[in-house]
């Protein structure tokens, strides 16, 4: 039997990257998967290439900064599938900034998405898993968030500390209605977020992109940094059975980056 067998998930920020990965992990295990994405062509077409394989994938347009939105996402889903067993909240924006080049504009951009967002997600999905009697929820941190200190910026390091504070509190709040609330940390990781920090990184330091990235890679004890699937792996267990007595947990997926 599959893992996630007859299990319903929304996935955020679904149509690249991490949440791509996860996308499809999940319903190689069975799960029905509500792609939740801003890039309506990227959703549409993971959704067709998910469903063209026999798995149930439907994208709805989702905008992270949109309350109304998470609400429709959260309602649609329920309305369409009966329940929502499973909410990984993945969606993120950052970009490349020094210390003193953080502006009120970027704080709010980076915060509404990954502090906001994430927060009245999980508080709207959670109300749903409180009536169906439990669930898991999986918050995509960051170890930028436990002081890693080659973050991509200040701002989008304090909003993944957030993410793993949030994620503390809900585990706690949401026990006693049978609620898993974990979060990953994942280390450098080769999405296409991180190919535009990259580039941030050659406009800011003339280096080129070959040795910032042979750089990065040297960094970490096991001399690799994370594809997508490294995250998705573990986003399958700690949405599985087997972690039915795992939460507030924060798990660094990164190489041996960071220790706590």
């Amino acid at each position: 039997m599959a893992r996630l067998e007859n299990k319903v998930a929304i996935v955020t920020g679904a149509g690249r990257g991490i949440g791509k990965a996860v996308a499809s992990h999940y319903v190689r295990e069975g799960a029905t998967v509500v792609l939740a994405e801003i890039d309506e062509t990227l959703g549409h077409k993971l959704a067709d290439e998910l469903s063209a394989g026999g798995a149930t994938a439907v994208f709805i347009k989702t905008d992270m900064n949109s309350l109304a939105d998470i609400d429709a996402l959260v309602g649609q889903t329920k309305s369409d599938f009966g329940r929502i067993d499973i909410l990984v909240n993945n969606a993120a924006v950052t970009k490349s900034l020094g210390f003193f080049d953080v502006t009120e504009e970027d704080w709010d951009w980076i915060h509404n998405v990954n502090t906001k967002g994430l927060f009245f997600c999980m508080q709207s999905v959670a109300k749903i898993m409180k009536e169906q009697g439990g669930g898991k929820i999986v918050n995509i941190a960051s170890i930028a968030g436990k002081g890693y200190p080659a973050t991509s910026n200040i701002a989008y390091a304090g909003s993944k500390g957030a993410a793993i504070a949030m994620t503390r509190i809900g585990a706690s709040s949401l026990a006693r209605h049978n609620i898993n609330v974990n979060s990953i940390c994942p280390g450098v990781t080769r999405t296409d977020l991180y190919y535009e920090v990259m580039r941030g990184k050659v406009a800011s330091s003339g280096k080129s992109e070959e040795e910032i990235i042979s750089a990065l890679d040297a960094s970490i004890p096991i001399r690799r940094s994370n594809e997508p699937g490294d995250i998705a792996d573990l986003a399958v267990f700690l949405a599985s059975e087997e972690s039915r007595n795992v939460t507030g947990q924060s798990w660094n997926v990164d190489g041996g980056l960071m220790w706590d």
